[in-house]
């Protein structure tokens, strides 16, 4: 796949944690000192431990000078277009140019209706979605216009104020046609791993630049922006090593398939500077290095996006069993869901390793020690609590994409398998109910935070529900890897 040419840009992905907004300030005020490009918020206003996003991102744009504020994505139903484009003229404005607007069509339609938005079928949010980018930008302009649309309507509405400089707006997007009015439309891609892994990368940038050519368009007039996740450590897996590691893996990703922003969730202020000082310099140093060589052979080109997938041998080697009578595009489809899974399986590593640490913490220190260790511990939970929300999240938007499009495309390419499909819906509520227990076993935690009886009894429980999460769930993945090899390769995800 190409290289856009476009600048590395890096930035951060904080949670929105109200429980812990003066630690999320100092954060991104860190980030706009160390030189990072971006601070990114969530938006779901249905969520009640988050802040608001546009009134953090307002906040974040009165104590920082030069970083750039981003929503991702702004949840459309719930923000309606005229005053999200007023929202984010005004920040523009106050600011100095320094916004940028993801925006999404929306998802959890159950908590958008219950904040009083509209329940939308998936046609439907995506021709509100489009209808909104023209609101947006014909507000932007400055210039009062009339809108007639299925969704949204402006009739006479004199806008303004004007931006401070043209604000781009970025698309989540990774089925077909959102993949096309990116490609039409918007200015920036912005996919996430867990829901789109290296792997399945070059097909859908593809998707892009063919849409973005039938439009008239350049494939490079849309910046590929990648939310990431990852652990500095000594892993050799995706985001999981050394810095160096770190950069090496951008820079793949940069010149082999074109993504050029790199938001890392993150709200450790250590691995925020570690990202900022070490991995972006790096990385810029390295894809410069790279360009001047001139484009890397086409066989190493799909080398770097098997590897970035943290595909395991074990993997591979059954996939060149069982798919001997499948063509190599037809074994991309399972492939993929292999590099989903491998990607919940490096992050439940993650998770457990570091229960882990906060045990060992636990352990190596008495009830004697001073109020300042028993605030670094309260910290240390608090983060986990944050990491683990966001891999729950993970796995219960992967389940819901199998059992409302995945698993009925299945049964109606193939009846039989039934049965199969059956046990798969059936170990996805187990699963939910286990997510559900860590959730319980972080609130308890967090709740008892020092090192007397009830702490170390609610980090024991804790434990214990990532060892029972991890058993269950690693055991589904590789029973659904298995079984659904076959009928992926000759039927796809639909």
């Amino acid at each position: 796949m190409p290289d856009y040419g476009h600048e590395l840009e890096f930035g951060i992905f904080p949670s929105p944690d109200s429980a812990r907004h003066r630690d999320l300030i100092e954060l991104a005020q860190l980030a706009d000192v160390v030189g990072l490009d971006h601070v990114s918020i969530q938006d779901h206003p249905y969520q009640a431990a988050h802040l608001d996003t546009w009134t953090l991102l307002s906040f974040i744009g009165a104590r920082t000078t030069r970083i750039r504020l981003s929503t991702n994505v702004a949840n459309l139903p719930l923000r309606p277009p005229v005053g999200l484009a007023k929202a984010t003229a005004t920040l523009d404005v106050l600011t100095n140019g320094r916004v940028e607007l993801g925006l999404g069509a929306g998802a959890f339609w159950d908590a958008i209706e219950a904040a009083g938005g509209p329940r939308r079928t998936p046609k439907e949010s995506v021709d509100a979605l489009v209808e909104a980018m023209t609101v947006i930008r014909q507000f932007w302009s400055g210039q009062s216009s009339r809108f007639d649309g299925e969704h949204y309507r402006t009739h006479g509405l004199r806008p303004g104020p004007r931006p401070a400089h043209d604000i781009p707006i970025w698309l989540g997007a990774y089925k077909p046609r959102m993949l096309r009015i990116t490609g039409e439309l918007a200015d920036g891609w912005v996919p996430s791993m867990g829901y789109a892994d290296p792997p399945a990368l070059p097909e859908l940038s593809a998707r892009v630049d063919e849409a973005a050519r039938a439009a008239g368009r350049a494939p490079e007039d849309v910046r590929r922006i990648y939310n990431i996740v990852g652990r500095f450590g000594t892993g050799s897996g995706l985001f999981q090593g050394t810095p160096r590691d770190w950069a090496e893996q951008v820079t793949d990703l940069a010149v082999t398939v074109g993504m050029s922003t790199f938001i890392l969730g993150a709200d450790d202020p250590t691995v925020v500077r570690t990202w900022a000082e070490e991995v972006a310099p790096l990385a810029r140093e390295l894809v410069e290095e790279e360009r001047a060589a001139g484009p890397r052979p086409s066989e190493q080109r799909a080398e770097v996006g098997v590897s970035s997938s943290v595909a395991s041998d074990s993997t591979d080697s059954t996939a060149t069993q069982q798919g001997s009578r499948f063509t190599a595009e037809q074994l991309a489809v399972p492939q993929h869901l292999v590099g989903i899974h491998d990607g919940l399986r490096a992050e439940l590593a993650q998770v457990r390793d570091i229960v882990r640490q906060v045990q060992e913490g636990h352990a190596s220190v008495g009830a004697a020690r001073s109020v300042i260790n028993t605030m670094t511990m309260r910290q240390n939970n608090w983060t986990l609590g944050a990491y683990c929300e966001s891999y729950c999240r993970i796995v219960t938007g992967h389940h819901t994409l199998e059992d409302r499009s995945i698993f009925p495309h299945l049964l109606r390419s193939d009846a039989d398998l039934e049965p199969v499909i059956t046990r798969l819906h059936e170990e996805h509520e187990v699963v939910a109910e286990l997510l559900e227990g860590l959730d319980r076993a972080l609130v308890a935690l967090v709740g008892e935070p020092g090192y007397g009886a009830d702490g170390q009894k609610a980090l024991a429980h804790l434990g214990e529900a990532v060892d029972a999460l991890a058993n269950t769930l690693l055991a589904h993945l590789a029973y659904e890897e298995e079984a659904l090899h076959d009928p992926l390769a000759e039927h796809g995800f639909g």
